[in-house]
Protein backbone atom coordinates (compact mmCIF):
# COMPACT_ATOMS: atom_id res chain seq x y z
CA UNK A 1 0.00 0.00 0.00
CA UNK A 2 1.30 3.44 -1.17
CA UNK A 3 2.20 5.50 1.64
CA UNK A 4 -0.02 8.77 1.77
CA UNK A 5 3.10 10.37 3.09
CA UNK A 6 5.45 9.86 1.53
CA UNK A 7 5.78 13.37 0.02
CA UNK A 8 4.33 16.73 1.50
CA UNK A 9 3.04 18.67 -1.21
CA UNK A 10 3.26 22.38 -1.00
CA UNK A 11 1.46 24.98 -2.58
CA UNK A 12 1.23 27.72 -0.46
CA UNK A 13 0.79 31.03 -2.14
CA UNK A 14 3.72 32.90 -1.42
CA UNK A 15 1.53 36.25 -1.69
CA UNK A 16 -0.50 37.22 1.57
CA UNK A 17 -2.21 40.10 -0.37
CA UNK A 18 -2.19 41.83 -3.61
CA UNK A 19 -3.36 45.44 -4.78
CA UNK A 20 -2.91 46.85 -7.99
CA UNK A 21 0.50 45.77 -8.85
CA UNK A 22 2.15 45.56 -5.56
CA UNK A 23 2.10 42.31 -3.46
CA UNK A 24 2.67 41.66 -0.02
CA UNK A 25 4.69 38.20 0.16
CA UNK A 26 5.99 35.90 3.03
CA UNK A 27 9.62 36.22 1.69
CA UNK A 28 9.45 40.31 2.88
CA UNK A 29 8.00 39.05 6.17
CA UNK A 30 11.24 36.31 6.55
CA UNK A 31 13.54 39.55 5.42
CA UNK A 32 11.48 41.86 8.23
CA UNK A 33 11.58 39.38 10.73
CA UNK A 34 15.60 38.14 10.22
CA UNK A 35 16.68 42.52 10.82
CA UNK A 36 13.73 42.47 13.51
CA UNK A 37 15.26 39.09 15.85
CA UNK A 38 19.05 40.03 14.72
CA UNK A 39 18.56 43.99 16.21
CA UNK A 40 17.33 42.57 19.37
CA UNK A 41 19.81 40.10 19.95
CA UNK A 42 22.45 43.05 18.70
CA UNK A 43 20.91 45.49 21.47
CA UNK A 44 21.43 42.76 23.82
CA UNK A 45 25.06 42.36 23.28
CA UNK A 46 25.69 46.10 22.73
CA UNK A 47 23.95 46.45 26.57
CA UNK A 48 25.88 44.67 28.15
CA UNK A 49 29.10 45.67 26.74
CA UNK A 50 28.25 49.40 27.23
CA UNK A 51 27.45 49.92 24.22
CA UNK A 52 24.91 53.00 22.92
CA UNK A 53 21.73 51.73 20.72
CA UNK A 54 22.10 54.82 18.96
CA UNK A 55 25.64 53.23 17.64
CA UNK A 56 23.85 50.20 16.70
CA UNK A 57 20.86 51.76 15.30
CA UNK A 58 23.50 54.04 12.79
CA UNK A 59 25.09 50.41 12.48
CA UNK A 60 21.64 48.93 10.83
CA UNK A 61 21.18 51.23 8.88
CA UNK A 62 24.87 50.12 7.01
CA UNK A 63 24.27 46.55 7.42
CA UNK A 64 20.20 46.66 5.95
CA UNK A 65 21.88 48.76 3.28
CA UNK A 66 25.03 46.88 2.49
CA UNK A 67 23.18 43.34 2.23
CA UNK A 68 19.78 44.79 0.30
CA UNK A 69 22.45 45.97 -2.20
CA UNK A 70 25.43 43.32 -2.10
CA UNK A 71 22.83 40.48 -2.53
CA UNK A 72 21.34 42.37 -5.25
CA UNK A 73 24.26 43.19 -7.26
CA UNK A 74 25.88 39.77 -6.70
CA UNK A 75 23.08 38.17 -8.13
CA UNK A 76 22.86 40.57 -10.91
CA UNK A 77 26.80 40.11 -11.57
CA UNK A 78 27.41 36.56 -10.47
CA UNK A 79 24.13 34.53 -11.78
CA UNK A 80 22.73 36.93 -14.86
CA UNK A 81 25.42 39.27 -15.76
CA UNK A 82 24.49 38.83 -19.52
CA UNK A 83 21.14 39.69 -19.11
CA UNK A 84 21.74 42.85 -16.65
CA UNK A 85 24.76 43.87 -18.29
CA UNK A 86 22.11 45.41 -21.14
CA UNK A 87 19.53 46.70 -18.71
CA UNK A 88 21.60 48.27 -16.07
CA UNK A 89 19.04 50.01 -14.35
CA UNK A 90 17.17 47.01 -13.54
CA UNK A 91 19.76 46.20 -11.32
CA UNK A 92 18.60 48.60 -8.66
CA UNK A 93 15.29 49.84 -9.30
CA UNK A 94 12.34 47.53 -8.25
CA UNK A 95 9.97 48.12 -11.07
CA UNK A 96 10.63 47.80 -15.06
CA UNK A 97 8.41 48.36 -17.86
CA UNK A 98 7.01 45.39 -19.85
CA UNK A 99 5.34 46.08 -23.16
CA UNK A 100 5.25 49.71 -22.06
CA UNK A 101 3.49 48.64 -19.21
CA UNK A 102 4.73 49.56 -15.77
CA UNK A 103 5.42 46.61 -13.77
CA UNK A 104 6.26 46.13 -9.52
CA UNK A 105 8.71 43.61 -9.73
CA UNK A 106 10.38 44.43 -6.19
CA UNK A 107 14.38 43.16 -6.12
CA UNK A 108 13.53 39.89 -7.99
CA UNK A 109 16.81 37.93 -7.40
CA UNK A 110 19.19 38.49 -4.54
CA UNK A 111 22.69 36.42 -3.75
CA UNK A 112 23.70 35.31 -0.18
CA UNK A 113 27.63 35.36 -1.40
CA UNK A 114 27.04 39.33 -2.65
CA UNK A 115 25.09 40.42 0.36
CA UNK A 116 28.46 38.96 2.63
CA UNK A 117 30.04 40.86 0.38
CA UNK A 118 27.76 43.96 1.26
CA UNK A 119 27.95 43.17 4.82
CA UNK A 120 31.68 43.86 4.99
CA UNK A 121 31.93 46.47 2.67
CA UNK A 122 29.32 48.22 4.83
CA UNK A 123 31.09 46.70 8.40
CA UNK A 124 34.05 48.21 6.82
CA UNK A 125 32.62 51.73 6.07
CA UNK A 126 30.79 51.80 9.47
CA UNK A 127 33.97 51.35 11.37
CA UNK A 128 35.84 53.88 9.54
CA UNK A 129 33.87 56.48 10.00
CA UNK A 130 32.71 55.85 14.06
CA UNK A 131 36.43 54.67 14.76
CA UNK A 132 35.24 50.93 15.67
CA UNK A 133 37.45 48.35 16.05
CA UNK A 134 36.42 46.02 12.94
CA UNK A 135 37.25 42.85 14.37
CA UNK A 136 35.87 43.44 17.33
CA UNK A 137 32.34 44.61 15.65
CA UNK A 138 32.33 41.60 13.26
CA UNK A 139 33.31 38.58 16.34
CA UNK A 140 29.70 40.18 17.68
CA UNK A 141 27.74 40.33 14.19
CA UNK A 142 28.08 36.95 13.29
CA UNK A 143 26.61 35.49 15.88
CA UNK A 144 22.97 36.98 14.40
CA UNK A 145 23.98 36.62 10.95
CA UNK A 146 23.01 32.91 11.07
CA UNK A 147 19.35 33.39 12.02
CA UNK A 148 18.89 35.90 9.88
CA UNK A 149 20.23 33.67 7.19
CA UNK A 150 17.55 31.14 8.70
CA UNK A 151 14.71 33.32 8.22
CA UNK A 152 15.67 34.22 4.49
CA UNK A 153 16.25 30.78 3.67
CA UNK A 154 12.64 29.99 5.02
CA UNK A 155 11.30 32.61 2.97
CA UNK A 156 12.98 30.78 -0.30
CA UNK A 157 11.19 28.15 0.79
CA UNK A 158 7.79 29.98 1.29
CA UNK A 159 8.59 31.39 -2.36
CA UNK A 160 9.21 28.14 -3.88
CA UNK A 161 12.27 28.68 -5.00
CA UNK A 162 16.01 27.53 -4.63
CA UNK A 163 14.30 24.17 -4.91
CA UNK A 164 16.22 20.85 -3.95
CA UNK A 165 17.26 18.14 -6.49
CA UNK A 166 14.61 14.71 -7.24
CA UNK A 167 14.55 12.67 -4.13
CA UNK A 168 12.34 9.40 -3.23
CA UNK A 169 13.58 10.40 0.46
CA UNK A 170 10.19 10.28 3.26
CA UNK A 171 10.31 14.12 3.46
CA UNK A 172 10.73 14.76 -0.15
CA UNK A 173 8.48 18.15 -0.83
CA UNK A 174 6.34 18.81 -4.47
CA UNK A 175 6.82 22.28 -5.06
CA UNK A 176 3.00 22.25 -6.81
CA UNK A 177 4.07 25.81 -8.05
CA UNK A 178 6.81 24.29 -10.10
CA UNK A 179 6.36 20.52 -10.86
CA UNK A 180 4.93 17.41 -9.65
CA UNK A 181 8.72 16.02 -9.00
CA UNK A 182 9.30 15.41 -5.17
CA UNK A 183 12.47 17.26 -3.92
CA UNK A 184 14.94 18.22 -1.76
CA UNK A 185 13.38 20.75 1.04
CA UNK A 186 16.98 22.36 0.46
CA UNK A 187 15.85 25.75 1.76
CA UNK A 188 15.12 24.02 4.63
CA UNK A 189 18.28 21.66 5.43
CA UNK A 190 20.10 25.06 4.99
CA UNK A 191 17.88 27.07 7.51
CA UNK A 192 18.09 23.99 10.06
CA UNK A 193 21.91 24.39 9.79
CA UNK A 194 21.85 28.06 9.98
CA UNK A 195 20.53 27.47 13.11
CA UNK A 196 22.76 25.22 14.62
CA UNK A 197 25.49 27.41 13.29
CA UNK A 198 23.50 29.79 15.58
CA UNK A 199 23.82 27.79 18.33
CA UNK A 200 27.34 27.23 18.22
CA UNK A 201 28.42 30.99 17.30
CA UNK A 202 26.29 32.35 20.75
CA UNK A 203 27.41 29.20 22.87
CA UNK A 204 31.32 30.50 21.86
CA UNK A 205 30.65 34.20 22.11
CA UNK A 206 28.84 33.86 25.43
CA UNK A 207 31.41 31.41 27.47
CA UNK A 208 34.24 33.96 25.52
CA UNK A 209 36.16 30.81 24.44
CA UNK A 210 37.37 32.60 21.50
CA UNK A 211 39.42 35.08 22.58
CA UNK A 212 41.53 36.26 19.43
CA UNK A 213 40.16 39.17 17.79
CA UNK A 214 38.51 37.90 14.57
CA UNK A 215 38.78 33.84 15.52
CA UNK A 216 34.79 34.00 15.52
CA UNK A 217 34.16 35.41 12.58
CA UNK A 218 36.64 33.07 10.94
CA UNK A 219 35.11 29.99 12.67
CA UNK A 220 31.66 31.57 11.40
CA UNK A 221 33.00 31.68 7.68
CA UNK A 222 34.38 27.97 8.03
CA UNK A 223 31.06 26.46 9.76
CA UNK A 224 28.37 28.30 7.15
CA UNK A 225 30.24 28.39 3.79
CA UNK A 226 31.09 24.90 4.94
CA UNK A 227 27.53 24.03 5.31
CA UNK A 228 26.76 26.07 1.94
CA UNK A 229 29.54 24.34 -0.29
CA UNK A 230 27.86 20.90 0.79
CA UNK A 231 24.38 21.34 0.82
CA UNK A 232 24.39 22.96 -2.54
CA UNK A 233 24.31 19.07 -4.28
CA UNK A 234 20.91 18.69 -3.00
CA UNK A 235 19.90 21.80 -5.00
CA UNK A 236 19.36 22.27 -8.85
CA UNK A 237 21.55 24.74 -10.58
CA UNK A 238 19.88 28.25 -10.34
CA UNK A 239 21.36 29.18 -13.72
CA UNK A 240 21.56 26.92 -17.34
CA UNK A 241 25.65 28.16 -17.12
CA UNK A 242 26.09 26.24 -14.30
CA UNK A 243 25.40 22.88 -16.03
CA UNK A 244 27.77 20.74 -16.37
CA UNK A 245 30.21 22.46 -13.68
CA UNK A 246 31.98 20.42 -11.11
CA UNK A 247 31.07 23.11 -8.88
CA UNK A 248 28.34 25.30 -8.97
CA UNK A 249 28.30 29.20 -8.47
CA UNK A 250 27.36 29.02 -4.95
CA UNK A 251 29.77 26.45 -3.84
CA UNK A 252 33.04 28.16 -6.18
CA UNK A 253 31.69 31.56 -4.15
CA UNK A 254 31.93 29.32 -0.75
CA UNK A 255 35.33 28.56 -1.42
CA UNK A 256 36.88 32.09 -0.48
CA UNK A 257 34.46 32.73 2.37
CA UNK A 258 35.96 29.12 3.51
CA UNK A 259 39.73 30.01 3.01
CA UNK A 260 39.26 33.49 4.92
CA UNK A 261 37.71 32.45 7.87
CA UNK A 262 40.60 29.81 8.45
CA UNK A 263 43.61 32.42 7.98
CA UNK A 264 41.04 34.38 10.59
CA UNK A 265 41.20 31.24 12.87
CA UNK A 266 44.49 30.37 12.72
CA UNK A 267 47.09 34.08 12.43
CA UNK A 268 49.08 34.64 14.92
CA UNK A 269 48.05 37.92 16.48
CA UNK A 270 50.00 41.01 16.21
CA UNK A 271 52.36 41.79 19.20
CA UNK A 272 51.36 44.45 21.40
CA UNK A 273 54.66 46.82 21.21
CA UNK A 274 55.71 47.69 24.70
Amino acid sequence: MENLFSVIHWNLDPEIFKIGTFGLRYYALCWLAAFAVSYMIMLKIFRDENKSQELLDQLSIYIFLGTLIGARLGHCLFYEFDYYKDHLWEMVLPFKFVNGQFQMTGFAGLASHGGAIGILTALYLFCRKTKTNFLWLADRLVVVVPIAGAFIRLGNFFNSEIIGTPTDKPWAVVFDHVDQVPRHPGQLYEAIAYIIIFFIIAYLFKSKKMQKPGALMGLFFVLLFSARLYLETFKIDQEEFEQGMALNMGQLLSIPFILGGLYFMFRKPKEVKR
